[in-house]
């Protein structure tokens, strides 16, 4: 006998050339089940002037990456992120708007339908906070009273280059009503997770009806805290 034909004979019967039935219903069981819909669809748009980092922001919390020389929004631009929070599955729909006057016709119709509203300044540059009472005018307008809102200084990397201290951030959140305030800095992923989760979890307290906690305006170390279990 050929010894070569031998490693070719196929086993007659249910050898293991056969593919079983039992197999075959064990690979049908772990087929891929259809993902869960959400069971909420929440919009977030950031504000704030020109360069402050509000891509950045954007992009380091839905993709994890940090662009040291990104482009200035024109109009505006959104990404999309699914988060569980509270047992709940949320699709996070993020709007990065422009921070230059001229697209403000523009970028006011997506203040109507936001849930949450995360407004930027620079801490480097004094002339991003002093624009702030801008912003606050444009949310006044068009938002809707039940957005969340959530003050950001960013750029925190920069602390040596530091125009705004923290008080002066903190000063301003405390004169708006139920507003957070946090600094973070995108480049060096600090906050950054945080402030949206716990924004978005802000949100849920609204929209699934719970008792609402007495809002602290300023992030707590339970704030973090709660969002590191998010994270987790």
């Amino acid at each position: 006998m050929d010894p070569s034909a031998a490693l070719h004979r196929r086993p007659a019967g249910g050898g293991l050339g056969a593919v079983s039935p039992a197999l075959s219903g064990g690979q049908a069981r772990r087929r891929k089940q259809p993902p869960r819909p959400a069971d909420f669809k929440l919009q977030v748009i950031i504000i704030g002037s020109r360069g402050v980092g509000k891509t950045s922001l954007m992009e380091r919390f839905t993709d994890d990456t940090f662009c040291e020389a990104c482009k200035s929004t024109v109009g505006v631009d959104f990404k999309i992120k699914t988060v569980e929070l509270r047992g709940k599955k949320i699709r996070l729909q993020i709007w990065d708007t422009a921070g230059q006057e001229r697209f403000n016709s523009i970028t006011s119709a997506y203040y109507r339908s936001a849930k949450g509203i995360i407004l930027v300044y620079d801490i480097t540059k004094k002339e991003t906070f002093d624009d702030l009472p801008k912003w606050m005018k444009m949310i006044d307008k068009y938002a809707s009273e039940d957005a969340e809102l959530l003050l950001v200084g960013n750029k925190l990397d920069c602390e040596t280059d530091r125009e705004i201290s923290r008080q002066q951030g903190e000063k301003f959140a405390q004169q708006i009503t139920g507003m957070r305030f946090c600094e973070a800095s995108a480049k060096d992923n600090f906050n950054v997770d945080e402030i949206f989760l716990k924004l978005v979890d802000d949100i849920l307290k609204k929209v699934m009806g719970g008792p609402l906690e007495e809002q602290s305006v300023l992030f707590t170390s339970e704030d973090l805290e709660q969002c590191a279990v998010f994270l987790a």
